[in-house]
């Protein structure tokens, strides 16, 4: 499983410039399969989305992301073994 960290690199209102297409890209993660769970980090200064898949193409689609493309945040991937989680969430260490 990963964690993409999402910062933004730019003040808020030129981050909600692009929150429409950000967010379509959103769900098209979540239709294709990869994307877990996501949300806003509070305070608001970027996101956070739980994937599962292959470190390169992780890094291939957050490239796509248009918040990247118009330069307004940058992603960092983490990857998590993990090795418990609580009841009903067993899907997440496959």
């Amino acid at each position: 499983m990963f964690i993409l960290t999402l910062t933004y690199t730019v003040p808020l209102d030129a981050v909600d410039a692009h929150i429409a297409p950000h967010m379509a890209w959103v769900a098209e993660g979540y239709e294709k399969g990869i994307f877990l769970a996501s949300g806003r980090k509070e305070p608001r200064t970027g996101g956070v989305i739980l994937a599962h898949g292959q470190r390169d193409a992780l890094a291939a689609l957050v490239a796509t992301d248009p918040f990247v493309i118009a330069g307004v945040a940058q992603y960092e991937i983490t990857e998590l073994v993990l090795s418990r989680t609580a009841p009903g969430l067993e899907r997440l260490k496959a």
